[in-house]
């Protein structure tokens, strides 16, 4: 069901300081640092594929989610639900839809469809902040 893990949606207090670090210190690339709708997001690619970590200051609590790729959404949800996977929280991500769920243990993951692969490159090389 799980295609890749593409992202680590991570919270931040400031996304500039974290970016800066994993950027300058653990030797990261800054793919974008953007500011809109009254939140900061950055990707920081560690490696040269996924996940690459996203920062984020608009996310709850201080876990942070990893967003895994599916082919079907809807079937991925409906299957997890299955298993006993409860909570199911759907939300839009720029690159498609998304269910997102919280795991007993406290862990955070969501599941995402691209169906829209090409917003990703709207955003590289942005730096609004």
């Amino acid at each position: 069901m799980f295609l890749q893990l593409d992202y680590l949606y991570t919270p931040s207090s400031d996304v500039a300081a974290d970016a800066k670090y994993f950027s300058e210190v653990l030797g990261g690339k800054l793919a974008f640092a953007v500011e809109g709708m009254g939140a900061r997001v950055a990707m920081i690619e560690l490696t040269d594929g996924p996940p690459h970590v996203l920062l984020t200051d608009h996310l709850d609590g201080d876990r942070a989610i990893y967003i895994y790729r599916v082919e079907d959404l809807r079937k991925a949800a409906s299957a997890l639900k299955k298993r006993g996977v409860e909570g199911e929280r759907r939300l839009e991500i720029p690159m498609g839809p998304c269910s997102s769920f919280v795991l007993p243990g406290g862990q955070r993951i969501a599941l995402y469809e691209a169906s829209r692969p090409g917003v990703l490159q709207h955003f590289l090389g942005r730096k609004d902040f």
